[in-house]
């Protein structure tokens, strides 16, 4: 019996460490939602930057293009993120408790 309590002790203590958080970078200064978000924000105001030149003559249509379609993409990710949080949160709101 006891030879079997001391193998669960062990396997918990080896769980616990593979299941730790993990810190962040030193330095780093940013999670991931944070640098997701920054993201998210550089690519719709390049996007806006591109259409400002693109409207005084400073930029050519290529260029806009690609812009304007990355800034859409974003945008649909930042949607399609959101629902399947709300849909989530939604989800947890059913379940019995």
């Amino acid at each position: 019996m006891d030879v079997k309590t001391s193998f669960a002790t062990q396997s918990y203590a080896q769980a616990r460490t593979a299941t730790a958080p993990q810190a962040a970078e030193a330095g780093s200064g940013h999670s991931t939602l944070g640098n997701i978000a920054s993201s998210f924000a550089e690519a719709l105001q390049n996007g806006e930057d591109t259409a400002r030149a693109a409207m005084l003559g400073g930029a050519d249509p290529h260029t806009l293009v690609q812009a304007l379609a990355q800034s859409q993409l974003a945008i649909e990710t930042a949607v399609t993120v959101r629902d399947k949080v709300v849909e989530a949160y939604q989800e947890i709101l059913r379940m019995p408790v």
